[in-house]
């Protein structure tokens, strides 16, 4: 009886521990459950504030006066790749504005008929349908009026001097298989072959160009689409300000600001050796001196060098310099280097097709031939 009651004791004397580890583990439980919560309340309010900051990227961009269709913008692929635009016969849109590098040429500005240089970066063609306008100046209205800007400037594609938009409108005209596409992308309404279709072909397929990035898939839901820097660097980008101007769909290209808002001028710290003065040249206004449309961020890892006149090739040096003329701010090495890594996370996928050279059809014989006079001008000297 004396040993029963003595296992009884311990017994006793054991429930009071047992006890206390079962309200223990149900606290830790409920504590673990309640970090769990707080952690996917962050991630669900971090989805939803880049979703309220940039929304949603459409896969393609309609534009009522130039409605879309598969014959048009076949048409306008071969087009953008077809040199026959430019007098020379040797350039076209993707001489400058390169697929195969995310529309962009990688170099400070492009090379154009007879072998001058442009005064400003390429911008990228991707995404750029999304825009206001189009140049950084903002002077096109759409991508259309951007498609014809090039063919009428003497220094990109040579015109118009000799009426080279006629001699380039003639040369595709001549083309039985041009034409007979015209008439399949514009049944609607004259299908000729003329400028203002050519220009209308090369913004359909330009509306095309879109190009979904792992933020897309996190703003979808998808949280392992970014790194835990990017996500990081995300939430800095969105606390410091880069939002004001950097938003909507194309995480750019809404708006226009002057180059050196809080400190300036832009050249003190970009080392640009031109100052260009911007919208200025197109309003006449002052106070739209060294202003320009805000670039779109979308695939900036790959868009390099930077700025209106690709002056720096430094994407890390690209922020700091954002940070201090646009918001006063100098940002912080590890600011700084999460902003980078959230800016990796806007990098689509270019598809294959769009980075495959379409089939064109051939000249006809009577097809006006190439003008090299500039560039036998240009090698005399």
């Amino acid at each position: 009886m004396k040993h029963l009651q003595k296992h009884y004791s311990r017994f006793l004397i054991l429930i009071p521990a047992v006890l206390f580890l079962l309200v223990q583990a149900g606290c830790s439980s409920k504590q673990q459950e309640s970090e769990d919560s707080q952690t996917a309340a962050q991630k669900t309010s971090l989805m939803k504030q880049a979703s309220s900051s940039f929304g949603e990227l459409p896969d393609r961009v309609p534009n009522p006066d130039n409605p879309l269709n598969e014959e048009k913008i076949k048409l306008g692929e071969k087009l953008f790749y077809d040199t026959r635009l430019s007098r020379s016969n040797t350039i076209s849109c993707n001489s400058c504005h390169n697929m195969a590098t995310y529309g962009v040429d990688n170099n400070p500005t492009s090379m154009g008929h007879g072998w001058r240089l442009g005064p400003r970066n390429a911008p990228t063609v991707l995404n750029a349908a999304l825009h206001i306008s189009q140049f950084w100046d903002g002077r096109a209205e759409n991508v259309e009026a951007q498609a014809k800007g090039p063919m009428m400037n003497p220094v990109e594609m040579g015109g118009p001097a000799k009426n080279h938009s006629d001699l380039a409108v003639k040369r595709i005209a001549s083309i039985d298989e041009y034409v007979t596409e015209f008439k399949k992308a514009f049944p609607d309404s004259s299908n000729e072959v003329s400028l203002e279709h050519i220009t209308d072909a090369i913004g359909a397929y330009e509306r095309t160009l879109t190009t979904p990035a792992p933020i897309d898939q996190f703003m979808n839901g998808d949280d392992d689409a970014l790194t835990d820097i990017q996500k990081k660097g995300l939430q800095t980008f969105m606390e410091v300000g880069c939002t004001t101007c950097h938003n909507g769909a194309a995480i750019g290209g809404g708006m226009y600001r002057k180059f050196g808002m809080v400190k300036g001028p832009y050249w003190k710290y970009t080392g640009s050796e031109g100052h260009d003065i911007g919208r200025a040249g197109v309003t006449e206004k002052d106070n739209d001196k060294y202003v320009f449309k805000v670039p779109s961020l979308r695939n900036i890892a790959r868009t390099y060098p930077y700025f209106h006149d690709g002056s720096v090739w430094s994407l890390e040096k690209a922020v700091k310099i954002m940070g201090q003329t646009q918001l006063g701010k100098d940002l912080s090495q590890q600011q700084t280097n999460e902003i980078v890594a959230f800016l990796h996370s806007l990098t689509g996928k270019v598809p294959d097709n769009m980075r495959t050279l379409p089939l064109l059809p051939p000249s006809d014989p009577n097809t006006p031939k190439p003008d090299f006079t500039t560039f036998r001008e240009m090698s005399s000297r």
